[in-house]
């Protein structure tokens, strides 16, 4: 019972507004001490867009809510993407290297099915650590 308030003490829950948060129980993102994970996100508000500019509005998404965590794309040490079409996987791999070309995070790359939003090409998952103190 006293490591669970402990770890309550050093976690912050970061919402991104999303309808789904309360549905599914879950927030865009969390930190404990001075590590950052960045629930999938998918392009909100560019739902017709091409893969490109849905991915350039995750990476948006995620800035805001890194920031809000207390970090930035500087920190993030692992990727996820989840893409719908294989072919959109050279396009968003650029998106990504326009990102993280410098600090080069661990990435993976799936294709899968679908996703929660059909007219979503794209998700990501981002995990950041943030160096110095383990809690601000």
């Amino acid at each position: 019972m006293g490591d669970h308030n402990r770890l309550d003490t050093m976690r912050k829950n970061i919402s991104g507004g999303s309808p789904y948060e309360p549905v599914i129980g879950f927030s865009r993102a969390v930190r404990v001490g001075n590590t950052v994970h960045l629930s999938g996100t998918g392009p909100v508000g560019a739902d017709n867009e091409d893969a490109v500019s849905q991915t350039r509005r995750i990476f948006a998404i995620a800035e805001k809510a890194l920031a809000e965590a207390g970090a930035s794309f500087q920190d993030v040490v692992r990727t996820r993407m989840y893409l719908t079409h294989a072919e959109d996987w050279e396009a968003v791999g650029r998106v990504h290297g326009e990102f993280f070309s410098q600090t080069l995070p661990a990435a993976t790359m799936v294709v899968v099915a679908k996703l929660l939003n059909p007219a979503w090409r794209i998700e990501i998952e981002m995990d950041a650590v943030i160096p110095g103190r383990a809690n601000q």
